[in-house]
């Protein structure tokens, strides 16, 4: 295998904890001057067309690191997340970062602007859309703990999953 037939991909939501595509190698690392944020809607995973899920993309912020997970692939194994990654995400070409070095590689962003795109929005409306949206690879909450669980796993902080993590969890005001 030529190495030019190699790829880093960097993960920062469902590709560090649910990896469905072979790989090489595994790394933590991070890239610069982006941070993840639940602000993508998915229409063909955790919700449906007529009421979308959120789930993560990267947003750029100056001066922010966002950590995550970066796989080593063979290049065929981009036509499965390209199909993966289909409702507003695009390849885009950046560096990533790793306790010894760094690396070209290749993210997936869904840009503000996309078909799916949602924005940002109060907490606790991003929190009742996570509560009430399922699709058909499950529920909208169980992408916020199974991303949580995978982070803290990897020793990552994310202010932002945890915060929406905690408000998902915890009982639901009647009153």
């Amino acid at each position: 295998m030529d190495k030019t037939d190699l790829h880093w991909v960097f993960g920062y939501g469902s590709l560090i904890w649910r990896q469905d595509f072979p790989f090489l190698e595994a790394r933590r690392a991070h890239i610069d001057g982006w941070q993840r944020r639940f602000w993508q809607g998915s229409h063909d995973h955790r919700g449906i067309e007529t009421d979308p899920g959120r789930v993560v993309t990267l947003v750029p912020a100056q001066g922010e690191v966002c950590f995550g997970r970066a796989f080593l692939i063979e290049h065929d194994v981009f036509e499965h997340l390209d199909y993966r990654e289909k409702n507003g995400y695009e390849r885009k070409a950046l560096d990533i970062h790793f306790d010894a070095g760094s690396s070209p590689g290749i993210t997936y962003v869904a840009a503000v602007g996309n078909v799916a795109f949602l924005g940002d929005a109060p907490t606790h409306e991003i929190v009742a859309q996570i509560r009430r949206c399922h699709g058909p690879s499950g529920s909208n909450i169980d992408y916020v703990i199974e991303l949580a669980r995978a982070l803290r796993a990897l020793d990552i902080d994310d202010p932002h999953v945890f915060e929406l993590e905690t408000l998902l969890l915890a009982p639901i005001d009647r009153a």
